[in-house]
């Protein structure tokens, strides 16, 4: 099926983070799959870090369109399944929309997220450590 990402390895990798050279190496003979609302999460991502002055408008586009150049096939979520998971284990909607994915296809998850790990890991998804 490919790998889960997570959108925080996306960011990592467009804005040059430490982990970025790990995280092309382990991903880059793998699918890369995500929940179809990512582009939205990496926007909202991106506008978080203008509004705290991390980045500038051209900034923020040019992030944007180099994640847009990463091949990644969205999944549509189970947002009834996901929205049990996040009560269960107290999380956002949004994280739990990965883990369902990854539990209903059995697809090992990459994330920088602890909790989402430690949560992944309690309902035995494989993770990918960076």
């Amino acid at each position: 099926m490919g790998i889960l990402v997570d959108a925080n390895i996306y960011l990592a990798v467009i804005l040059n983070e430490p982990e970025k050279i790990k995280i092309i190496e382990i991903t880059q003979a793998d699918d890369l799959i995500s929940p179809v609302v990512l582009p939205f999460e990496i926007g909202n991502a991106l506008s978080a870090m203008y509004k705290r002055n991390r980045l500038d408008k051209n900034q923020i586009i040019e992030c944007y369109s180099i994640f847009q150049q990463i091949p990644i096939r969205l999944i549509d979520v189970n947002v009834q399944t996901s929205l049990a998971i996040a009560a269960d284990y107290g999380i956002y909607a949004y994280d739990a929309y990965y883990l369902e994915i990854a539990k209903r296809f059995k697809c090992s998850l990459m994330s920088l997220d602890n909790r989402m790990k430690e949560v992944a890991s309690d309902l035995g998804i494989h993770l990918l450590e960076v």
